[in-house]
């Protein structure tokens, strides 16, 4: 069953949605005000319970207490899409790379770098997925689905902790 709740953060309101199963909900989308994923579909199912853990998280990451995710997740994407997201996950906290790096890091030449930029692009799980601590070749902030000012926030909010 695809549930839903939203929640009130530093960023603004998130959106999220997920599989539940029982007593159990597989997290598929964290999406902020602007994107296209913010709209709830009709066929999901407002059940702010079944989100009580993964929203007990995300308040103690924004409160500086927790550095990495414990949250069962699942995102569709391609074979390609699926090696840079696990790049991401592999970006410790408080820490930044460049799309290069990624793209070294999945071994994918140096001339795909647009194409990983597309891939984290299309990143459904912000935040937990830190597609925020990528950054353009000479450290500039670019490109974010949440907003350039949101990535900046949780730069800021990680290096403060």
């Amino acid at each position: 069953m695809s549930v839903y709740t939203t929640i009130d953060s530093p960023l603004g309101e998130l959106l999220l949605v997920g599989e539940s199963l029982g007593n159990t909900t597989t997290l598929t989308r964290v999406a902020m005000p602007g994107q296209k994923a913010f709209a709830v579909q009709p066929d999901r199912i407002h059940d702010a319970a079944a989100f009580d853990g993964i929203v007990a998280q995300l308040r103690a990451y924004f409160a500086g207490e927790l550095t990495r995710f414990d949250i069962e997740f699942a995102s569709a994407g391609s074979e390609f899409q699926q090696q840079v997201w696990q790049a991401l996950d592999e970006i410790p906290y408080g820490e930044t790379v460049t799309y290069g790096r990624i793209a070294a890091d999945i071994g994918a030449p140096r001339a795909a770098v647009r194409a990983v930029g597309a891939a984290i692009g299309a990143n459904p799980l912000l935040i937990i997925r830190p597609c925020h601590r990528v950054l353009g070749a000479n450290g500039s902030l670019t490109g974010y689905a949440g907003g350039i000012e949101r990535k900046q926030q949780l730069l800021e909010l990680e290096r403060a902790a």
